[in-house]
């Protein structure tokens, strides 16, 4: 009964109202984040760089990725499968142009010298 209950309150969404804002949570909201995560540590794996903050940084990555390839950057001729119409390929090579831009930009930083010289 009470995954039913919560199957019914996913469907129908969650609204949060704070003073005239109106914040909608649906199960569509709960996909699009899931994908984003799993396309952020894809891209993660792929490059080989971990990003700051863990999920969050993939969750943003993923996001940020799925919205530069489809609104900014647009790919045409690549087939692409969606998934509750978040677009996968696309989302991925999104988030592997940001972890490489990430990974080029921070990579002096964390890079360590190390001393050659043996002094005896």
């Amino acid at each position: 009964m009470a995954s039913l209950a919560l199957g019914v309150l996913m469907l129908a969404g969650i609204s949060i109202q704070i003073g005239s804002h109106v914040w909608d949570i649906s199960s569509s909201l709960i996909v699009y984040l899931i994908v984003a995560a799993i396309v952020g540590f894809l891209a993660e794996l792929i490059v080989g760089w971990k990003l700051p903050f863990g999920i969050i940084g993939a969750i943003i990555v993923g996001l940020i990725g799925v919205w530069l390839v489809t609104q900014v950057i647009v790919i045409n001729g690549i087939p692409d499968f969606t998934i509750d119409s978040v677009p996968i390929i696309h989302a991925i090579i999104g988030a592997l142009i940001l972890v490489a831009l990430w990974h080029l930009i921070t990579y002096p930083f964390w890079r360590t010298r190390r001393r050659t010289r043996y002094y005896r």
